[in-house]
């Protein structure tokens, strides 16, 4: 590390690796993540699911923008002296004050907390950009144009809570995230970054593995409290079991194929294998919020029915398991996820939801090994 260096643009051929900052930058988010999923679940086990989805929906856009936009800046402008660390743990203290407004957003719609959290985030990454503009003359407009985009949009989150939730606050919302998702395809247009294809895919990996890691801590946590108020052993081993299963089974066939492979064929491919990881990131959040509600469920501590809390576990899985072929896997064993989606979806028709799904899953990671077998992908 030096006290300073010029934000010159790395080679996008270099190697590129995870550094621990970018580790503690991702494993502060667990705390946002953690909030996030517990609230999903407790507003589903209330049987409040508009509003637990609506909650969840837009709480988790704001962790998954920010974290998005830090990975790939950092790919292609982390010097790591001084000036960049310290920008760097502001923007850390922001994901925590983020984490620390969820329950308020949920409980209240009071999404003060987190408008703060996620502006100091944001304007300490224009900051980042306004840095790289001085110092990549090549990459100079690119750059200018993702700290004026970063910073209006910030503006209009700042707008936004002047509007009651009653009156459109939903709508406008939508703009905004229309908005932010716009400013990368517009900067990007003046001289593209040199993010790293392998620095992406392994940063998004990572945040996969945290996300699935509090899927399991989610539902351990509830099993437990399920324990301790004299729930039923033999459903809660059941429940435990199954989700393990599942959630291995998550895990296998996201890691299935090397993800850089589909990155910088086009840039219209990089951008939606980026924004597509919402769907990726939320669905495996609301796998372990689903698994919850499942323990609640079988120790009556829910007020959804057990079909309900069986359906809070595999919708997610089955849009999982559709996200993570578009992006990840595709167009290899179109027809094997297809039928596992459909399958999961119609598991919760069945008195023994949870082993059925598990087994669905299971099924899966077996196709795809033996396909990739055939393939002589397998060494």
């Amino acid at each position: 590390m030096t006290w300073y260096r010029p934000m010159a643009a790395r080679s996008g051929s270099s190697h590129r690796a995870a550094t621990p900052l970018e580790l503690l930058f991702d494993l502060c988010f667990v705390v946002a993540v953690a909030q996030v999923s517990a609230k999903l679940h407790h507003a589903l086990a209330e049987d409040h699911i508009v509003q637990g989805l609506l909650g969840f929906a837009t709480v988790f856009f704001a962790i998954f923008w920010a974290w998005l936009n830090f990975t790939w800046f950092a790919s292609a402008y982390d010097t790591d002296d001084v000036p960049y660390r310290l920008v760097t743990l502001v923007q850390i203290a922001g994901v925590l004050i983020l984490a620390a407004g969820v329950p308020r957003a949920f409980d209240q719609r009071d999404f003060g907390v987190i408008v703060i959290g996620y502006s100091v985030m944001r304007l300490a990454l224009a900051a980042q950009w306004l840095r790289a503009a001085v110092s990549d003359a090549a990459r100079r407009r690119t750059a200018i144009r993702y700290a004026v985009g970063i910073t209006v949009c910030q503006f209009g989150w700042m707008a936004l809570l002047l509007v009651r939730p009653e009156l459109g606050f939903l709508g406008g919302f939508a703009v905004l995230v229309a908005c932010e998702m716009l400013v990368p395809v517009w900067a990007e247009r003046a001289s593209a970054t040199t993010w790293h294809p392998e620095h992406i895919a392994e940063r998004y990996s990572l945040f996969t593995i945290i996300v699935l890691g509090e899927t399991i801590l989610s539902a351990t946590v509830a099993i437990q409290a399920g324990l301790d108020v004299g729930g039923r052993l033999g459903e809660l081993v059941v429940i435990a079991a199954s989700g393990l299963v599942v959630v291995f089974g998550m895990w296998w066939v996201y890691f299935d194929r090397p993800a850089h492979e589909r990155l910088g064929q086009t840039d219209r491919t990089s951008f939606l294998w980026g924004y597509g990881h919402y769907v990726v990131f939320a669905s495996a959040a609301a796998v372990g919020a689903g698994l919850a509600v499942a323990a609640d469920s079988a120790t009556h501590a829910a007020h959804l029915s057990e079909r309900g809390a069986a359906f809070a576990v595999a919708i997610p899985v089955a849009v999982y398991l559709c996200s993570v072929w578009l992006l990840q896997v595709r167009p290899r064993n179109r027809v094997v996820y297809l039928a596992a989606s459909v399958l999961a979806l119609l598991t919760p028709l069945s008195p023994i939801a949870l082993p059925l799904l598990a087994l669905v899953v299971a099924a899966l990671v077996t196709a795809v090994v033996v396909n990739g077998e055939k393939r002589g992908d397998l060494e």
